[in-house]
């Protein structure tokens, strides 16, 4: 994986690799390798020791070449020729693809499995290269065995396929991500939406690591997670890995991405130490990037559970018959509040989870006397989403209650939602902010082009899109806006929204890049560089002095010339009540 390097423009960062160790060199090291769980009973179970020879045989050509896999050298090389006459003695159509673009011009190894649809395709790959300074047996030996056991054994059992299955093996990541850059780029927009999802392992077995996976949240993850779930592990979000190994070459070509990863540099919380094993305080790799990254800086219980998960994705994803049309329904906000004769609104949204797309038609029980929930639309196609109204009467009973909101299709699926209905008269509250998650496009909200979107650059709260103002690394600014219309007679209206400052600036004292909040013309709060941390923080306003009123809230963000300030919002909400 490549180091986090800022930049003068847009600075994100390069998914930094991952280290793994041999059983017995950490107390995570030391749990027994766990056998494929039934939930992956029709996936194969992968023999972790063959992965290991796999590892074996490339820290013997990095030691055979200077000791490293550099991009380029004669030990990538090697390694390229080692991955290529396996993959051809067992019948995939084998590629060599020379990246002309990359520092150190060489070879990505592509390999397609040929059954299955050719319009269809799941893509899983890997970087193949080291760095300098050491063999590179976790960062990223680790993915690029994972996968090459794994494409042998889909080999050796040849069973009937719904989807095509390509791997990858990429050239100089370690650059900046050239390789997998310069694959994206060589494709034609058709051959791009053969793509149904990319899918990266960088570093899958570092000595003390956890269990990351890339955009956890997202459909496309929903395989590599369910396999991880079944042995209850309760994988994390890859906050470390963001915008940093070859999957970010994919998503910014719109490509759904995910991926397994083990950590890097980070070091291990108290709570993931509880909860995985290992040593809280401790980098997930001390060998990260350096000479000592061999076979013994490999965590074997780790690299086991990826090899088996990547196995149990292929078959989700691509053998078999016709897998079974699925969708899921969540609602967000999943609470909200309207007082007698008022209304509030939440988003209904809808996945496909397997199969096909089909049409969802919405539904909602448990509302109490005196309120009505509607769905515009009233159906949808999964994948999709929907307002849902609530709206009190002037005599609707009063108090908390729990209204089931139903999507109906092959199958029934459903979410919760706490509406809580109020006796103050004369307000007509709730929740006013329209997609104040921004998972439903850009309607209601004026922005920037760019500035709504689910780019891995920077991470949503919730879901997957928030809105990303600024981020350049030069002069610029970015706007986003909605209109709400604020009503008179409420005790309460709180603006709040939730807050990520991610910057580049080094000083401790001088505001260069600021976002202001501005009702009409008035400033109500200013943010700036100085702000930064590292996660979200609830930022709150009191607007009680526009009740009555139809008023536009704005974000402002303004960068100067240099250096990176992202400022990143999401979950807006207005409440009134």
């Amino acid at each position: 994986m490549r180091r986090r390097t800022p930049t003068a423009g847009l600075a994100l960062a390069l998914f930094a690799a991952v280290t793994a160790t041999l059983a017995g060199t950490s107390a995570a090291a030391a749990t027994p390798v766990a056998a494929a769980p039934a939930l992956a009973a029709a996936a194969p179970d992968i023999s972790v020791t063959n992965v290991q020879a796999h590892l074996t045989q490339l820290n013997t050509i990095a030691t055979g070449n200077g000791g490293n896999r550099r991009a380029g050298s004669a030990g990538y090389t090697a390694s390229v020729a080692y991955m290529k006459g396996k993959l051809q003695a067992a019948g995939y159509t084998v590629t060599e693809q020379t990246c002309t673009t990359c520092t150190y011009p060489a070879s990505n190894l592509i390999a397609e499995w040929p059954q299955g649809p050719a319009d269809q395709v799941v893509m899983f790959g890997a970087h193949l290269d080291s760095v300098a300074a050491g063999p590179g047996i976790n960062d990223n030996g680790s993915g690029s065995a994972t996968l090459l056991e794994n494409a042998l054994v889909l080999a050796q059992q040849n069973p009937t396929m719904t989807q095509r299955v390509r791997f990858a093996w990429w050239n100089g990541e370690e650059q900046g991500l050239q390789g997998s850059k310069f694959y994206v780029n060589s494709l034609s927009a058709t051959q791009k939406g053969y793509l149904k999802a990319y899918y990266n392992f960088d570093m899958v077995a570092s000595p003390n690591g956890g269990y990351f996976i890339n955009r956890v949240t997202s459909t496309t993850a929903a395989p590599l997670k369910a396999y991880w779930d079944s042995l209850g592990i309760q994988p994390e979000e890859n906050t470390e890995g963001q915008g940093r190994s070859d999957d970010y070459s994919f998503a910014n070509a719109g490509i759904p991405t995910s991926g397994y990863a083990a950590g890097a540099s980070y070091t291990k919380t108290s709570a993931q130490a509880g909860k995985w094993g290992g040593t809280a305080g401790a980098a997930y790799d001390s060998c990260y990037h350096k000479a000592c990254d061999t076979t013994g800086n490999i965590n074997a219980t780790i690299l086991n559970r990826a090899a088996d998960g990547v196995a149990y994705a292929i078959w989700q994803l691509a053998v078999g018959g016709t897998p079974t049309n699925d969708f899921s329904v969540s609602v967000s906000p999943t609470s909200g509040s309207a007082a007698r004769g008022g209304i509030t609104t939440a988003t209904v949204s809808t996945a496909t989870t397997s199969g096909s797309a089909q049409t969802v038609v919405l539904s909602a029980a448990g509302a109490p006397s005196g309120v009505t929930v509607s769905f515009s639309p009233s159906s949808v196609t999964s994948g999709g989403s929907a307002t849902m109204t609530v709206s009190a009467s002037s005599t609707a009973a009063t108090g908390t209650f729990t209204i089931t909101v139903t999507g109906t299709g092959s199958t029934t699926r459903s979410a919760t939602y706490s509406l809580t209905v109020t006796g103050a008269g004369g307000c007509a509250g709730g929740q006013l902010i329209g997609n104040g998650s921004f998972e439903s496009g850009t309607t209601p909200w004026t922005a920037t082009a760019g500035v709504i979107t689910s780019s891995t650059g920077q991470p949503a709260r919730t879901g997957s899109y928030k809105a990303w103002l600024d981020g350049y690394g030069t002069s610029h600014t970015d706007t986003l806006s909605q209109s709400v219309t604020l009503p008179a007679g409420c005790s309460s209206y709180t603006l709040a929204f939730w807050l990520h400052i991610d910057t580049a600036e080094t000083t401790s004292s001088t505001a260069y890049d600021k976002l202001t909040l501005q009702v009409g013309t008035t400033t109500l709060a200013t943010y700036s560089n100085l702000n930064a941390a590292s996660g979200y923080a609830q930022r709150s306003v009191n607007l009680a002095g526009y009740a009555g009123q139809t008023v536009t809230l704005k974000w402002t963000g303004v960068e100067d010339v240099s250096l990176q300030t992202s400022f990143v919002i999401d979950d807006v909400t207005l409440q009134v009540g």
